[in-house]
């Protein structure tokens, strides 16, 4: 029997109850999925996790990703997985049916990589970035790409890859310096350069590896206004044969967690004969990159609490059998009593508390998210402007809320296995140094802290943020209409009226010019608006399980999940959503010291 990395029945809840994913197939677009064809796609899901990525996390792990002799080697399994994946329709889950793809409404694909993340998230690395770069081809490519690349690509035959990074640029992409020179022929340029940490860009076994690749074409502006974005393959087509296109692998960076997934340092053009041909239009490359960097925030965010949810179910299951101590309040302790077993005492049933609060609070944030992109596919004018402002306003705290918290909540978990947590006979240093990498992934904590405050707040007039506060006071209003849930709405109601007065305060730095004033501490606010938006969806799955238990007579299993749910709620009213106290006051003050500290402050 597999071991439990999440919990099914969560997802069933929170995709037919809180969300309703179903509700979108009614739409022309998903005509062809219904309920039924949902619940077959996730199982399909479970069953490539349980019989292919969950038995070879630990060897991938041991065994990482190498460079030798200018091979990159990886778990032989990869191949097997990746075309499973292919076959099950997951690699181009989002790509219209006519161009092969699987059409599949984004919540049926989220909650399939919860599935298949908490089993292996060094696996589902290869083909989430596969989906992704095929779908900035389905999206700006013109008919000769789609048709050269996309097959091969949902196949599984072909790995995809976004390559951005470069090593004096950083996230600063403005600053790359990889060049496409025009050769003549419509589309077709030279392509030049290097790029680091590009994961999955090349491992052996897979028949080419097709990079999205950016660059600057010569002549072009400057700055973040002269960049293209090319399909850059390792072995072009050519007369029905591949080709080598002057694509190397130039190293391979050794990480501290996801090991199975190489990581390496590109080099492109150094022989004079590598050719990209352009996506989409000239100097669009950033904004359409945007595409696949937005998909992969989420992706994070779903890793992130994938990773989180695998701890706690490793957690859970080790506090029912481990022994140790005796009870608080058991009086006159026997000193021969046999030890309880450590769920038995409250600080580890506070700290699993934690632990799953965290995981499910993260997982509904992201469906909301991925329900907020099915209405946005679904619908026209007024409406479907507000549902991509919503998503496009909570993308960045999709990303973050589950990976800071993640972290967090993966140190709970080691804490309740104690020392044998800190060592590989348990899985919880592993999934400790894998989830760590997830609040660097596509963009640190520190850059979507400045995105949210600095962009989607005061995006389209705050017309963004408007339509956000508006999403959480209905559900606050339909909490209130429970005598049980009224005073965490009424507690969630003011800590978001605080958050409005916090957010106030600050964007009047930003009307008066002040921008380091405005968004120095813009990872605290990151972390405020986390944890009203997780309070947000907790009241959310608190009122759902409460309209259950009233109209469904729930007996037995369900009726035990849902008084699980509404207890949840409470502690992370009672536990997680106060911490918002400790960061009112450092946001509301106006005194400069991060801005306004000399170097000498710092080393002194």
């Amino acid at each position: 029997m597999a071991k439990q990395n999440i919990s099914k029945r969560n997802l069933q809840f929170m995709m037919k109850e809180v969300f309703n994913a179903a509700e979108v197939t009614s739409h022309p677009r998903f005509e062809h999925i219904d309920a039924e064809a949902i619940d077959m796609i996730l199982e399909s899901t479970e069953q490539i996790a349980d019989n292919v990525a969950a038995p070879i996390a630990v060897e991938m792990d041991h065994v990482q990703a190498e460079l030798e002799n200018d091979k990159v080697t990886v778990h032989a399994k990869v191949h097997e997985y990746t075309r499973l994946m292919g076959e099950s329709g997951l690699i181009g889950v989002f790509a219209p049916l006519e161009m092969g793809g699987s059409q599949l409404p984004v919540t049926v694909n989220t909650a399939s990589g919860l599935i298949m993340s908490a089993a292996n998230n060094a696996l589902t690395m290869f083909s989430g970035l596969t989906s992704g770069a095929a779908n900035l081809i389905v999206s700006f490519g013109n008919k000769e790409l789609q048709d050269t690349y996309l097959p091969k690509m949902f196949s599984g035959e072909w790995q995809g890859t976004m390559c951005l990074t470069e090593p004096q640029a950083g996230s600063s992409l403005h600053y790359i310096t990889s060049v496409a020179t025009p050769t003549g022929e419509p589309g077709k340029y030279k392509i030049k350069g290097q790029k680091i940490y590009i994961s999955a860009g090349d491992y052996e076994g897979v028949e080419n590896v097709v990079h999205l690749y950016l660059a600057k074409i010569e002549g072009g502006p400057a700055g973040a206004k002269g960049i293209s974005l090319f399909v850059v393959p390792k072995y072009r087509p050519e007369n029905g044969q591949l080709v080598d296109n002057d694509v190397k692998t130039a190293g391979i960076f050794h990480k501290m967690g996801q090991r199975g997934t190489p990581a390496l340092h590109i080099q492109v053009g150094d022989e004079d004969n590598c050719y990209g041909w352009l996506v989409g239009e000239e100097h669009r490359g950033l904004p359409q990159m945007f595409q696949m960097m937005n998909e992969a925030r989420i992706g994070v965010g779903v890793t992130g609490a994938a990773i989180a949810s695998a701890a706690y179910y490793e957690a859970l299951q080790y506090a029912h059998e481990r022994p140790q101590g005796q009870r608080l309040d058991i009086k006159g302790q026997d000193p021969n009593a046999p030890q309880t077993l450590i769920i038995n005492h409250a600080d580890v049933k506070r700290m699993l508390l934690f632990q799953k609060a965290i995981v499910e609070g993260s997982i509904s944030l992201i469906l909301q998210g991925a329900k907020y992109a099915d209405y946005e596919l679904t619908t026209e004018g007024e409406e479907k402007e507000r549902y991509q402002l919503l998503l496009d306003f909570l993308t960045p705290v999709i990303k973050t809320f589950p990976t800071e918290f993640g972290v967090e909540s993966v140190s709970s978990s080691m804490q309740v296995f104690g020392g044998g947590g800190y060592c590989t006979d348990f899985p919880l240093e592993r999934l400790y140094r894998d989830i760590r990498i997830t609040t660097i992934y596509e963009g640190t904590t520190g850059i979507q802290s400045l995105a949210l405050l600095g962009r989607n707040i005061t995006m389209k007039n705050g017309k963004a943020a408007m339509a956000f506060f508006q999403e959480v006071t209905k559900d606050i209003q339909a909490a209130k209409t429970h005598n049980e849930l009224k005073p965490f709405a009424e507690q969630l109601e003011k800590s978001a009226q605080e958050l409005q007065k916090v957010t106030q305060h600050l964007v009047g730095f930003a009307m008066k010019g002040q921008v380091e004033l405005f968004l120095k501490d813009a990872t605290l606010y990151m972390e405020l608006f986390g944890l009203v938006t997780v309070g947000w969806q907790w009241l959310k799955q608190g009122t759902v399980a409460k309209e259950a238990l009233v109209t469904k007579n729930p007996q037995g299993d369900d009726l035990h999940f849902y008084e699980s749910k509404i207890h949840t709620m409470k502690y992370y009213f009672a536990y997680v959503l106060p911490r918002t106290k400790g960061l009112i006051d450092p946001l509301m003050n106006a005194e400069a010291l991060t801005v306004d500290a000399a170097q000498q402050a710092l080393i002194m």
